[in-house]
């Protein structure tokens, strides 16, 4: 039984995955605790590895961690503030590929969706996906959760978060001037984006 057990443990898995419950495991590095449901998750795609606590820790939950071969580049998690470039925009959500954790660019693929109703915070029903984003921008962001394979869901619903940086039509460089707008400095054309707060 004991050889079978550890070759178990040579299971590869990928973000999202569920690694156990909460109230039998703890989540160690490569994975996370969802509040909602209580249940530990995969963050990143890797081997499986499960620790013995130690003997003398009153916690007696096992640890489960997911180890890979690119498990050193940043991974995005709930919570984590990232910066990712928008590669579609579509009436309901803007998908963007994220390139930074934090201050740390990653190295394996991972997508991005932000939903209408993660675009802002207010009026939200009113939310226009064409006049907050198009694709090239860049955005920061931070992750609400994994969706499903290998994308995060992404809010912009701060006034810190939003597009950082776009190009106007004539490839320039825009200027933001207000929380919804950002203007080109070669030709003076106002286009529609949702700003981010620069500076605080």
């Amino acid at each position: 039984m004991e050889e079978a057990a550890a070759a178990a443990e040579a299971v590869v898995v990928t973000p999202g995955e569920v690694l156990g419950k909460a109230s039998q495991v703890r989540a160690g590095r490569g994975a996370y605790v969802a509040p909602h449901n209580n249940l530990v998750y995969a963050s990143l795609t890797g081997f499986r590895r499960t620790l013995s606590p130690p003997p003398n820790s009153p916690d007696q939950r096992p640890t489960v961690e997911v180890t890979g071969h690119k498990a050193h580049g940043a991974v995005p998690e709930p919570g984590s503030v990232v910066i990712a470039r928008v590669t579609r925009v579509t009436a309901r959500v803007a998908s963007a590929d994220i390139m930074c954790v934090g201050p740390k660019s990653v190295r394996e693929k991972f997508t991005g969706s932000i939903r209408q109703q993660d675009v802002r915070a207010t009026e939200i029903d009113k939310v226009d996906m064409h006049l907050s984003f198009r694709p090239g921008d860049i955005i920061r962001a931070v992750v609400l959760s994994l969706g499903d394979a290998r994308a995060y869901y992404l809010s912009t619903a701060k006034n810190e978060l939003g597009v950082v940086s776009a190009e106007s039509t004539a490839g320039e460089t825009m200027v933001p001037i207000s929380w919804t707008e950002m203007q080109c400095p070669l030709t003076g054309q106002i286009e529609q984006r949702k700003v981010a707060k620069v500076g605080g």
